[in-house]
């Protein structure tokens, strides 16, 4: 445990060292990827935190180009699942095949078994592919038959759903959303960004090559330096207090009680605290600032809020509710 400041003086200098080959990853996905950056950012705190992502944004916004460059400059392995309301969950995590010349089962694995996962629109697939991949979320394993195995680490999952064209579509229940640490809105560039992206891909072979800066032990390493970074006792129970406030609001005196119908559960309190640090450890620090908590916490709660009927008629959203809640609570 941190006592004085100079543990924390001596964490810091070892974050510094660990954390510069992430900022050698953003610069070479940066050749590929115009803009983004809070995107790309998330991405490796979901990485560094071992969690999952879930990306919103329209098509054509970069997000299975940048989830492919993440896995190019890690060196680890990459599937694309594409989603689709036919998919069944052995398509996933793959099945057992009869060998009919001896009698027996052998198993045949899935896609699944792989470091880095884009399920691309997961809401078009049926809830029982949707659980199968959940299931492999949250243990970390797939049972195929009588087997349990291991899935690799590291093993990120970073599922996309599209906003438009709802039709054929099973959204994701509450209490899946749940499993995914993070969901990130992907908006549209600006002006001068999409004159970067016209410039850089305008080609019938655009480039897509980066070079490999980091190989899996940098993450697992990574991850080390990141549970040790420092976290005032103040700041966990400010990160405590957010997590309380989309309960209770009325106890917080925020006056947004008549638009919450669940609040974040403490999988939301666990994400902060560890999406803070690894915050703190991509700005080569020892130590977690409220900033730090106040960067993730719109990504982190915002899909763990469900408003009532009576906020979505007065078209509030679980933004709304997030931002009263980072508006009132009093930062340390």
């Amino acid at each position: 445990m941190v006592t004085n400041y100079m543990d924390v003086k001596e964490i810091s200098a070892q974050v510094e060292s660990a954390s510069e080959p992430f900022r050698l990853l953003l610069d070479q996905m940066h050749r590929v990827i115009v803009g983004q950056d809070d995107l790309l950012r998330r991405m490796f705190v979901a990485l560094l935190s071992n969690g999952h992502l879930l990306i919103e944004g329209v098509p054509g916004l970069a997000k299975t180009t940048a989830v492919s460059c993440l896995a190019r400059g890690i060196n680890v392995g990459f599937q694309r699942l594409q989603f689709t309301p036919d998919l069944l969950p052995a398509d996933l995590i793959g099945t057992l095949i009869y060998r009919p010349h001896d009698g027996t089962f052998a198993v045949q694995k899935g896609p699944i078994f792989s470091n880095i996962i884009l399920a691309d629109e997961i809401n078009r697939a049926p809830a029982k592919v949707q659980s199968a991949l959940l299931e492999a979320m949250q243990e970390r394993q797939v049972t195929i038959g009588k087997e349990t195995f291991k899935l690799d680490d590291p093993f990120l999952v970073m599922a996309t759903q599209n906003p438009i064209e709802q039709e054929g579509t099973y959204p994701l229940p509450e209490a899946q959303m749940d499993r995914f640490m993070m969901k990130v809105l992907v908006e549209y560039p600006t002006k001068e960004e999409e004159r970067q992206i016209l410039d850089r891909m305008a080609s019938t072979a655009p480039k897509l090559e980066i070079d490999t800066v980091m190989k899996p032990e940098d993450i697992r390493q990574a991850r080390s330096a990141v549970d040790q970074i420092y976290m005032d006792d103040k700041i966990k129970d400010y990160v405590v207090d957010l997590t309380l406030a989309t309960r209770d609001p009325q106890a917080y005196n925020i006056p947004i009680a008549d638009w919450i119908h669940y609040g974040a559960s403490p999988r939301a309190t666990l994400a902060l605290s560890l999406g803070a640090k690894a915050s703190a450890f991509l700005a080569g620090r020892g130590y977690v600032t409220p900033q730090d908590v106040k960067s993730i916490a719109m990504e982190v709660l915002r899909h763990r809020v469900i408003i009532t009927y009576e906020a979505e008629a007065e078209e509030k959203t679980s933004d709304d509710a997030v931002q009263a809640v980072l508006d009132h609570v009093p930062v340390p």
